[in-house]
């Protein structure tokens, strides 16, 4: 074996006995309190920062553009869109949510952990037994999109005692989860026999609401509004009193005639619009920030090659930062060389690959950077201002996507 490698076999050896481990730390590790243990900052490399009052903000000015008679459903799935369910289903709820939508079950239990007491349905299609289950327990809504689930759920239902309240999905030119067009009178007829089921709501899905105001969204939007008429006009007229939803955030902002008895509000309770045409309908404040610190600096002169593959190589002498967050928090691979990030209200650009765990920024125009210094990825910082919406504009993805891509290894912080 050669020297080195005997080395570092012996610097990498566990101890082979308590015995061992006391002689090597002085104490055995019982000894030590829980309280005594160091923990991360969870500042310490970079993180995210949620403002409720924001997003409780929102809520309150979209619910001044709907009418007194439409609800507002605060959409909270994917983890609030990466703000934090719990925290955001709160904000909305003191900003005058009625209800709140998920996409999955656990989405809906946490929630209900949560103390979250407020009506919550599931937007996805559970389609077992045992799901079904536990939306009773839980007093959770679920989807049907079809007479199978709605049995399912009336023999759960029969069998507690209970009666389980359950919203049906009409699919309007989605092509996705809802029952076809014609069978949806006859369902709601079907379901209403169904005596533990309570029928709350019929709902649809908007494809384009997002697109520009003329063109094929718009054609398309109304031939799906129009489809949507069709059904409640052939509903059986008994069967009219139960809450009917339309419009998601684009479509909330795009017309009113899309709001119906309420409308579910995703992007927009967060602070973003969902289409530069609906920018200023309603005063919103983003309520997420991205942040991290700098972990080193270095000086370095022109032609060096900067992170993997040499993407990027210094035209000039150059002083670079290394910023420690990376496609593993969350910053897609996809933005290398095409977004900043502010410093002090100043824009620096990011330079050469994103990696996993770090990025680089060309600091060479702001001297005063140092070793721990806080950067905005996301977020605002003086007047500079970066949004979700030129992340999506550079990589060719959406908002959603941006603001539900931060992994949870970046620490929420509710300020």
């Amino acid at each position: 074996m050669l020297p080195t490698q005997q080395g570092c076999r012996q610097a990498l050896a566990y101890p082979a006995t308590m015995q061992d481990l006391i002689a090597k730390t002085g104490d055995p590790p019982r000894n030590t309190k829980p309280e005594e243990i160091a923990k991360a900052d969870p500042r310490q490399r970079a993180w995210i920062e949620v403002n409720p009052t924001a997003v409780e903000a929102n809520c309150r000015n979209l619910r001044r553009y709907l009418s007194e008679s439409c609800a507002l459903m605060a959409v909270v799935k994917a983890d609030g869109y990466g703000h934090g369910a719990v925290t955001v289903a709160q904000a909305s709820l003191l900003g005058g949510a009625n209800s709140l939508g998920v996409a999955t079950l656990q989405e809906g239990i946490e929630l209900r952990q949560a103390g979250h007491k407020a009506p919550v349905l599931v937007l996805g299609n559970l389609t077992h037994a045992e799901d079904l289950r536990a939306c009773l327990d839980w007093q959770l809504m679920p989807t049907l999109s079809s007479m199978r689930e709605a049995l399912l759920c009336q023999n759960l239902a029969d069998g507690s005692g209970r009666k389980l309240s359950v919203q049906l999905k009409v699919d309007t030119g989605m092509s996705r989860l809802g029952c076809e067009l014609k069978e949806a009178p006859r369902l709601v007829e079907a379901i209403g026999r169904l005596n533990q089921l309570d029928l709350k709501g019929i709902y649809s899905h908007l494809a384009l609401a997002d697109g520009d105001l003329q063109g094929e969204a718009a054609l398309v939007t109304s031939q799906q509004q129009q489809s949507f008429e069709r059904v409640l006009r052939a509903l059986p007229a008994q069967k009219n009193g139960f809450c009917r939803h339309l419009a998601n955030s684009a479509g909330t902002l795009r017309d009113r005639r899309l709001h119906y008895d309420m409308v579910r509000v995703g992007l927009a309770l967060y602070g973003h619009s969902p289409n530069n045409h609906l920018h200023g309908k309603v005063d919103l404040k983003p309520a997420l920030s991205v942040k991290a610190r700098v972990t080193l600096i270095r000086d370095v002169p022109a032609g060096v090659g900067v992170s993997y593959g040499h993407r990027f190589t210094t035209q000039r002498p150059s002083r670079l930062a290394i910023v420690g967050i990376g496609y593993a928090d969350g910053v897609s691979r996809s933005l290398s060389g095409r977004i900043s990030a502010i410093a002090d209200g100043q824009l620096l650009p990011q330079v050469g690959s994103i990696t996993m765990d770090q990025l680089v920024l060309d600091a060479t125009d702001h001297p005063e950077m140092e070793v721990g210094s806080i950067v905005t990825l996301l977020g605002q910082d003086g007047d500079a201002f970066i949004t979700p919406q030129q992340w999506s504009d550079v990589s060719g993805s959406i908002p959603w996507e941006v603001l539900c891509s931060f992994k949870h290894r970046l620490p929420r912080i509710v300020i």
